[in-house]
């Protein structure tokens, strides 16, 4: 099982093959004249927003090691409450870029990230801190969960975008679930009390998960379940997250479960 955790270094090989083979079904998705234009499932873009959207994002990983591995002080972090409208403004300012120049640009950022991530040893997967531009410090194992999250979760808007039944594959979605309560954990936007539980029910991350918000936040440990239950398979649970879609079978009080499930702001 810790083959599937990418918290820890044992997962290290798990998560890059997979981030490798979501990151070529994307390329093979969006390098055509006919989709670069296409709508997508992320509100406004355009499959070449998305393009550009996980460049810029690649690249500020670039900076975020190099000041890791230097020593070097940035900035205060952003804040996740203004990601949303930053990284719009961020992937719309590449928006005339060619499409041949845009995609070749993300290949190169692609196979430079990964030569980054193939070099941390076990020390470095999660005792390297590296700055990230939104959320500050984090362990190093967050950055090849971050890719997986653009390629995996941006591969299902492009196809959502075409109007074609579809699905998030089983090996990314399982490898995200534990990084979706961190996700829940960092967006919290009304932390009005509420008690609950949550089940994931099939995958290697499968478990129940008690879930707690407060006055400090949204707080989470495994554990029996107890009070209003919301059941999510491993898909279903990442797209609720990343509010793509409004699922989950909730057993017990509904009006907990619509309470807990909007107390979340969308980045």
């Amino acid at each position: 099982m810790n083959a599937w955790n990418a918290m820890s270094f044992e997962g290290k090989d798990t998560i890059l093959g997979v981030v490798r083979r979501e990151a070529g079904e994307f390329f093979d998705l969006v390098d055509s004249d006919e989709m670069w234009e296409a709508p997508t499932g992320a509100g406004h873009w355009q499959v070449r927003d998305v393009v550009a959207h996980i460049a810029d994002t690649t690249e500020a990983y670039f900076v975020a090691f190099d000041a890791a591995r230097s020593h070097t002080e940035l900035p205060a972090a952003y804040g996740l409450p203004g990601m949303a409208e930053r990284v719009d403004k961020q992937a719309l300012a590449l928006r005339e870029v060619p499409r041949a120049e845009l995609v070749e640009r993300l290949r190169g950022d692609f196979d430079k990230i990964m030569e980054i991530f193939d070099a941390l040893g076990p020390e470095d997967w999660t005792g390297l801190n590296v700055p990230h531009f939104y959320m500050g410090p984090l362990p190093s194992f967050f950055f090849p969960a971050f890719q997986l999250m653009d390629y995996g979760v941006h591969s299902w808007d492009v196809r959502q975008g075409t109007g074609r039944a579809h699905g998030l594959t089983g090996e990314a979605a399982d490898l995200l679930v534990p990084f979706m309560f961190v996700l829940w954990q960092y967006t919290t936007k009304v932390n009005d009390p509420c008690d609950l539980s949550i089940r994931i029910t099939s995958g290697p991350n499968a478990g129940d998960t008690r879930v707690r918000v407060g006055p400090d936040g949204m707080s989470y440990e495994p554990g029996e379940l107890g009070g209003t239950v919301i059941e999510f398979d491993p898909g279903s649970f990442v797209l609720t997250a990343f509010g793509r879609s409004n699922s989950g079978t909730i057993r017990g009080e509904r009006a907990v479960a619509d309470r807990y499930l909007n107390l979340f702001f969308r980045i």
